[in-house]
């Protein structure tokens, strides 16, 4: 039995680890976008983001003023025991985020839609989201933090067949010239891209495309690997670069996901995790051992199964 104290200390230390470390597979990322910059201010700027990363971490501080929504992705094992259950983790991530928002802290962001008023907790009606997923044969639980920015970065659209990739690819780029036009996403980003499904389920998967696979990584399907890689050199073929400057360092890597759809339509949603990618992993044993790693795991292949079981 996994005790509810237990996920609460991780989820609090998660948070930490997430708005102050940025993870290494997208710093990785950055750096090679910065060795293959040609444009002088992209270049600084991009240089700049690695030396603040750094000044981050030695300081123990957030790496940005604006430490964005936390949200926690929970995949549990189907064997995995927790004391109190599911309200007791989803009370546990709660108070860690309000716990952590004090301590570390973070920019209490979260206020009442209409009235502006604000816990300072960070914590309110559907604050933090937390985002379920199950796995079989296991008796552990993973806990992801992503702490997103809550504003910009998105769109969506809804396409018919006919448009086919062609629409899909001039929608991605009308996305991305807007936003780095207007100041709407801070870059260079990991692009999430969703298809499919019903308009929730596409802007779902674009988000987690974007915070919960790291860089490097592509999706099984061939066909939607080949257009990984087609959007993202696509994407920094525009001319925009790092924080809107002129430049080839728009995107840092694309990531897309699909869902079966209605035959009548190609619902298409587009989520940029900034420059600021916070997000942080543990998995709790059932044993009470904790493991941290880089990698959520997210995107297993019992999240990506497609026939009848």
């Amino acid at each position: 039995m996994i005790p509810a104290k237990l996920i609460e200390d991780v989820a609090r230390e998660l948070t930490g680890r997430a708005a102050i470390d940025i993870p290494g597979d997208y710093r990785a990322g950055v750096e090679l976008a910065r060795d293959r910059e040609r444009n002088r201010l992209a270049r600084f700027v991009l240089d700049h983001m690695l030396r603040n990363w750094d000044v981050a971490t030695a300081d123990r501080r957030p790496m940005c003023a604006d430490t964005g929504l936390p949200r926690y992705y929970v995949r549990a094992g189907n064997e995995a025991a927790v004391e109190g259950g599911p309200v007791a983790v989803e009370r546990a991530l709660r108070r860690a985020t309000a716990e952590a928002t004090a301590a570390i802290p973070l920019r209490p962001n979260r206020v009442h839609p209409l009235t502006r008023v604000d816990r300072d907790n960070n914590v309110g009606v559907h604050a933090p989201e937390v985002t379920w997923a199950f796995e079989p044969g296991a008796d552990w639980i993973d806990l992801t933090t992503v702490h997103k920015g809550g504003l910009f970065g998105t769109d969506y659209r809804m396409l018919f067949p006919a448009d086919g990739i062609g629409g899909l690819k001039r929608f991605f780029v009308d996305t991305l010239v807007e936003h780095g036009k207007r100041g709407l996403a801070c870059q260079p980003a990991i692009v999430g891209v969703g298809i499919g499904g019903a308009k929730d389920t596409c802007m779902r998967l674009g988000k987690e495309a974007a915070c919960l696979r790291v860089v490097g990584s592509r999706n099984p399907d061939p066909v939607i690997a080949r257009l990984e890689a087609e959007l993202t050199e696509l994407g920094n073929f525009i001319g925009i670069g790092a924080m809107g400057f002129a430049g080839t360092s728009l995107v840092v890597a694309t990531h897309v996901e699909i869902a079966y759809t209605h035959t009548g339509g190609m619902p298409v949603a587009i989520h940029q995790f900034c420059l600021s990618s916070r997000r942080a992993t543990a998995r709790v044993h059932a044993d009470g051992r904790v493991e941290f790693r880089a990698d959520p795991l997210w995107f297993t292949d019992y999240y990506r199964r497609e026939g009848v079981e």
